[in-house]
This record gives C-alpha cells, structure tokens and sequence, in this order.
C-alpha cells in the first residue's frame, strides 16, 4: 500500500518541491546513501544528495536537500517538463516518497520486537534506487565483499568505463565527474581484469549487461514478487541474495527479504546466537507483506549497535 503522490510543485524552471509523508527519517537516508554512494557519479554532503544522469540523449545532474516536511530538487541539463517529470518519478521512488508510514508501522507491529524498532525510528524509509540496472550492477561487486569495498570498486568500475562530463555538464557539483556505465559500454568490456576482482563477477556484470540490451523493461517496477526474484535469478552470478535486495530496492517490491544476509541475523541476536536462515525466514513470515520495510529497519539496528 502507498500513499496517493502529491504533485510535485514548481518554484522556478529548474526546482521543485516534493511533499513526504510524515514522519520522514531523511537522516538515515542520507546514511545509507553516503555509505553506497558511486564515486564520480553520486556526492552526499549533510542535507544534500547529488547525481549525474542521462536520459533521452539529455546529460546533467540532479540534486535533492532536505527541507521542513519536503525534499527540494534542483534539475540541471534538461528541457521539456516530460523529462522534469522522469526524473522526479525516479527521486520519488528513491527517497520512498509514496510510501504510508502507518500501514508499514502497523503490519510491523504485530511482532514486539519490530513494534520496537518502528517506535525507536517511526520515519526510516526504503533506500530505493535511480536507476534499476546501476543498482544491480552496484549489487554485483557487493558481492562477498563489505560495503566499503564495493564503493571502491563502483569508483573503479566509473572511472573506466563510464563517460566523462565536463565541469559545466556536471554543474559545477564537487565530486560529480561520470556518468555511470551503461549496458552497451559493460556487455563486452574486460571488468574483472580492470577491477582485479573475480572473473565470476565480472561475467555476472556483462551477462546483466547483455540481458537488459535484450530486454530493456527488464526492471520494470511491478509484478508478483516470485516472479520477479525468479526473473532476476535466471541472470548469471545473481543468487537469492541479489535478487531479494534488487527487488526491494529497485523494484518496489515491499515484501522482498534477503533473508541470509548477516546484518539481519546479527540484529535478531537476542544474546543466544543469531538465527539460522531458515528460522529468521519463519520470524519474518509475521512481518508480511512488509518484509523490506523490516529488513531496513534491522540493518538500522544493527548499524546502531556496532556503532563506537
């Protein structure tokens, strides 16, 4: 379930205001973003998110801040409100903007321990994606790896084989420079021997690569969830894991779960060890058809206590 958008509003030709339901947890978004940000193609600065886009032959960068109750975006490098209105779909998606907090925080709540976590942080919302393929690319090299690790390798991955933008494309924004890879410059490209990563991966990158050139709406939103894990896990190098975390954040889907993810076993331990799989499965079948929502909401808690 989701709330019913509220138009976007216009304040001059290039900057909008978009109304979020409250209450809003910009903060950990601005986290989260910050910690998987793609060098060269995104920049977070407190209060601010920035990003560099193509789109209908168009090149320019976006930039979204935190106001009282709204998020302001700033769009640079576009002409037709056709296009304004693209972009702003896919902010609003990205910052979770048509969620309804009071049917996540009461589907939640019917276990204590989720109860729990929606009263410590009523606003937290998902991390969506701008773009389908980046994030599943992103996916990729967080393969087996920590999140610091597959930023680096994003930043690697931009820097050779994304498009480079000159300062006045770029707007002049402090550490935009790229665009990010498309599927026609990755399909065949040598990524395992510029990353010096696993060839497995790499493979995994170009067959993803070569399957959205086949099929173009290949992360459309939308659809039955197993339909679409099972969609993304014909894909070479994408598992249960993958697929799970690409639908939750790039495909709206509210009740995909990763269910072997550490960071959830991690939060779930009570002190007695940490779940197994299958048993955190079983906890999670309480918290449909919100599941995404409680797999955010436990990263939250995990992050928080390993915190110094």
């Amino acid at each position: 379930m989701t709330c019913t958008p509220s138009p976007a509003t216009r304040e001059d030709g290039t900057r909008f205001t978009l109304a979020c339901p409250q209450p809003y947890d910009w903060a950990h978004l601005e986290r989260f973003f910050a910690d998987h940000a793609s060098p060269g193609v995104e920049a977070v600065t407190p209060g601010r998110y920035a990003r560099t886009f193509a789109l209908d032959g168009h090149r320019g960068t976006l930039a979204v801040t935190n106001e009282a109750d709204a998020l302001s975006v700033r769009i640079r490098g576009l002409g037709s409100d056709d296009d304004h209105e693209n972009i702003l779909a896919r902010v609003r998606g990205m910052f979770d903007l048509d969620a309804d907090p009071r049917a996540i925080a009461a589907g939640l709540g019917r276990d204590p321990f989720t109860a729990a976590l929606v009263g410590r942080r009523p606003g937290l919302r998902m991390p969506g994606a701008f773009d389908g393929f980046e994030l599943a690319v992103r996916a990729i090299l967080g393969q087996q790896v920590s999140v610091a690790a597959a930023t680096r390798l994003a930043g690697r991955l931009v820097a050779g084989f994304g498009t480079p933008l000159d300062a006045e494309t770029c707007g002049n924004e402090p550490g935009l420079t790229h665009l990010f890879p498309t599927p026609e410059q990755l399909v065949d490209a040598e990524i395992s021997l510029v990353l010096n990563m696993p060839r497995a991966r790499g493979r995994a990158i170009q067959g993803l690569a070569a399957a959205m050139l086949a099929t173009p709406d290949l992360f459309a939103p939308g659809g039955e969830l197993d339909a679409t894990v099972a969609r993304l896990k014909a894909l070479p190098g994408i598992g249960d894991w993958t697929a799970h975390y690409v639908a939750m954040r790039a495909l709206v889907q509210a009740d995909a779960f990763p269910a072997g993810d550490v960071g959830l076993m991690r939060a779930l331990d009570a002190g007695d060890g940490r779940p197994s799989r299958l048993a955190l499965l079983d906890r999670a079948v309480a918290w449909r058809p919100w599941r995404a929502y409680a797999a955010i909401h436990l990263w939250a808690e995990d992050a928080a206590r390993r915190m110094p």
